[in-house]
């Protein structure tokens, strides 16, 4: 290996030059730390969660109530076949709406 003087200013540039292409040894040492920690705190969160899956697996169904299925039905019957009674009364009343604003639009007297 030859030794060459190089002036410090062009020394100085190309030390720069290469800094700002090229990571540091410290920087990259801490991006592995950090990779690291990311790869053990998602090796706990997956075995939390293979945890839970197995638990959900392994419980039982809850029981159905038949009474209360048949119940339930009929209460949303009810509720629909009142909510359509509710719904054809206020179509009737705006049709009564709109037939008197035609009576009094047309000059009549309601």
């Amino acid at each position: 290996m030859m030794r060459v003087l190089v002036p410090v200013r062009l020394r100085k540039a190309v030390r720069t030059w290469f800094d700002s292409r090229y990571i540091s040894i410290a920087d990259h040492r801490q991006d592995i730390r950090d990779a690291l920690w990311e790869v053990q705190t998602l090796r706990r969160e997956m075995a939390t969660l293979q945890a839970e899956v197995e638990r959900l697996k392994n419980a039982r169904p809850p029981a159905i109530d038949k009474t209360k299925v048949d119940d339930t039905h009929r209460l949303a019957q009810e509720t629909a076949q009142a909510m359509d009674g509710v719904l054809q009364n206020e179509i009737l009343v705006w049709q009564a709406i709109d037939d008197l604003r035609q009576r009094v639009g047309a000059g009549g007297r309601p």
